[in-house]
């Protein structure tokens, strides 16, 4: 039985969610989103609450249970307060702001790299040795996040590149004489 499934998803004040068939759709204050499920589970809406309970025992309609009990919620999460990935970039010389909507590193290479703010996202840069996405869906603020990083990920040795605000970064020993 899933854990994830049975809790039931509160809606923040502000926020409000319409069921039609399988599609939910989620409106608050920073936008709205949807979400279709599959035929394997029956989603409900009750007294500020998004019920999801699936339609059988097979392992399809549990597996299905809970992720989409898991969408749902990061629904409501992204429309009322986002999402935000903080990245930190560490090195002699590296260093990162904006420019509209263009985001420009400069990482070691013998050129600046451009990188385009997708739709969806916003890219700060309150310091020039970080980097901050924000946006309402998880799925493609992570995957903006990731593709910064992949610029110049960091390396074991010194250290430098791009990581996460919170990442730890394992550091190896140097060559000994």
């Amino acid at each position: 039985m899933s854990r994830i499934g049975k809790k039931p998803v509160e809606l923040p004040k502000g926020v409000t969610a319409e069921v039609k068939g399988q599609t939910i759709e989620v409106k608050g204050p920073k936008g709205a989103r949807s979400f279709t499920a599959t035929d394997d589970v029956t989603i409900a809406l009750d007294d500020g609450l998004v019920r999801v309970t699936p339609r059988g025992t097979s392992k399809r309609a549990r597996q299905q249970w809970g992720m989409t009990r898991s969408m749902v919620e990061n629904l409501t999460v992204g429309v009322s307060t986002g999402f935000k990935k903080e990245l930190e970039i560490q090195g002699v010389g590296y260093r990162a702001q904006m420019q509209g909507k263009t985001l420009k590193l400069s990482l070691g290479y013998s050129h600046e790299v451009n990188f385009e703010t997708p739709d969806g996202v916003t890219i700060t840069a309150p310091k020039q040795t970080e980097v901050v996405v924000e946006g309402v869906d998880q799925q493609l603020v992570g995957q903006v996040a990731a593709n910064i990083r992949e610029w110049r990920r960091p390396e074991p040795y010194k250290g430098k590149g791009i990581r996460y605000k919170d990442e730890y970064v394992f550091r190896k020993e140097g060559k000994k004489k």
